[in-house]
C-alpha cells in the first residue's frame, strides 16, 4: 500500500534516480504510507484524502535529500548543512508534529477532554440515555452500570 506513486516523488526531487536510489525511494513511499495509515488511519488508496499523499511524498522526499541522516557535509571549501532538529529520526522516514497533528485532523482524532455525566449508583440519571457511555467510535453508546446491555 502507498498513498503516493514513484512518478510523484521523483517530480518532486531535482536529479535523476539511479537504480540503487529507486529502489529506496520505493521503500521510502512504503514507511511514509505505513507511518501515514498509523498516525492517521488506515484510509483505502483510492479514497485517501489529498493532503495524506502530500504528507506522505514531503517524508519522503526529505528523506531522499538526506538518507544518510548527515548534519554537515564538506567538500574543499562549500559546505552543506542539513537541521539535526529531529535528532534520533534523521536519517529515516518521518513525520514533524505538525504533520502528524494534520493526520490525526484528517483521520477525526482530536486530541483533547470529554466529559461523561456520572450519578451515584442507585440513583436515576437526568440524561435520557441512562446507563449509557459515549464512545468515540461511530457506534451506540456502551452500557455501563445498567440492566439493559449485552450481557
Amino acid at each position: 500500500m502507498a498513498y503516493a506513486t514513484l512518478d510523484e516523488l521523483r517530480g518532486r526531487l531535482d536529479w535523476e534516480l539511479d537504480e540503487d536510489e529507486l529502489r529506496i525511494a520505493s521503500t521510502s513511499l512504503d514507511d511514509a504510507s505505513e507511518l501515514a495509515a498509523m498516525y492517521g488511519r488506515d484510509w483505502p488508496e483510492a479514497t485517501a484524502p489529498r493532503l495524506v499523499k502530500t504528507l506522505v511524498l514531503k517524508a519522503a522526499s526529505r528523506y531522499m535529500r538526506n538518507p544518510n541522516g548527515y548534519t554537515q557535509s564538506r567538500a574543499g571549501d562549500e559546505t552543506l548543512a542539513w537541521s539535526d532538529a529531529h535528532g534520533r529520526d534523521a536519517g529515516s522516514v518521518y513525520f514533524t508534529r505538525e504533520e502528524i497533528r494534520l493526520l490525526e485532523e484528517l483521520a477525526g482524532r482530536k486530541p483533547g477532554l470529554a466529559s461523561a455525566p456520572i450519578f451515584a449508583w442507585g440513583t436515576k440519571s437526568r440524561t435520557k440515555a441512562e446507563g449509557l457511555v459515549p464512545v468515540d467510535y461511530k457506534g451506540d453508546r456502551f452500557p455501563m452500570f445498567t440492566n439493559r446491555g449485552p450481557w
